[in-house]
């Protein structure tokens, strides 16, 4: 049958990233209490296209997504990418894998259990000479207003914030310890099961540890900066204002 991607284009034009995007795909992500985690990923691929070429073999990707079922991690990564440019004889690839992780958390009084979700990806570009990969992880926490705080006779408003971490390594590390870093970096902590009595400590917590969307990103570079382990770092924080229809915002990067 007549290969019309590989035709010949004649509009001189290169294409940096062509692919798939949004795969619905189950994978096996790493977990530090079970050994392994099963996760329903959202998957992107791509590849880079010569000008000289009409366009991609975009039913590929999905083949090489089933020659590694079930060994989609960390680990694989590298390797996919390899195979990507190698059967679509391309000169890049690229892949993004979006996924949700959850962690079994303690409430803390009651310690009333309850699977927490935080969002993870994974994100990588194979050039031949060199590879690029990221990890991302979106954590949920509470911020609570200094400036509200002092000049209030009582109460401070607060807010559910979002705080996103994205970073570059040298070796393996547990997402869980990415967790806890941001965690302790907030006025306090989200849960997804809380008694009344966890309610009462964590609101006062929250309350006695006022931060501004700047305290939480520069406390979280000051703690990344201690580890030796991550070469590069940015740092998203959104404070989802209480008292405000729009969010607050800040962002941190290593140079």
């Amino acid at each position: 049958m007549l290969d019309v991607q590989s035709q010949r284009d004649h509009r001189q034009i290169n294409i940096r990233k062509v692919g798939v995007k949004g795969i619905k795909y189950p994978i096996t992500v790493l977990d530090r209490e079970n050994g392994t985690q099963p996760v329903n990923a959202t998957i992107s691929m791509y590849v880079n296209l010569p000008h000289r070429f009409k366009g991609t073999h975009m039913s590929r990707f999905v083949e090489i997504l089933n020659e590694f079922r079930g060994q989609i991690n960390i680990r694989t990564f590298n390797r996919i990418l390899e195979r990507a440019r190698e059967k679509l004889h391309a000169e890049s690839a690229h892949m993004e894998i979006e996924f949700p992780y959850f962690i079994e958390k303690s409430a803390p009084v009651s310690r009333a259990k309850s699977l927490m979700e935080y969002r993870c990806t994974f994100v990588g570009e194979n050039t031949g000479e060199k590879t690029d990969f990221l990890v991302g992880v979106v954590v949920p926490v509470t911020t609570v207003c200094p400036c509200s705080k002092e000049i209030s006779v009582a109460g401070a408003h607060n807010q559910r914030s979002m705080v996103n971490v994205t970073l570059r390594f040298k070796k393996f590390f547990w997402i869980e310890d990415v967790i806890r870093l941001v965690e302790d970096s907030a006025s306090g902590e989200v849960y997804s099961l809380l008694k009344r009595i966890d309610e009462k400590y964590v609101t006062e917590k929250a309350y006695d540890n006022p931060m501004f969307v700047e305290d939480v990103v520069r406390n979280i570079a000051q703690r990344l900066n201690e580890i030796d382990n991550f070469t590069w770092y940015c740092v998203e924080a959104e404070n989802m204002e209480s008292i405000h229809n729009h969010s607050a915002y800040a962002c941190v990067e290593k140079e």
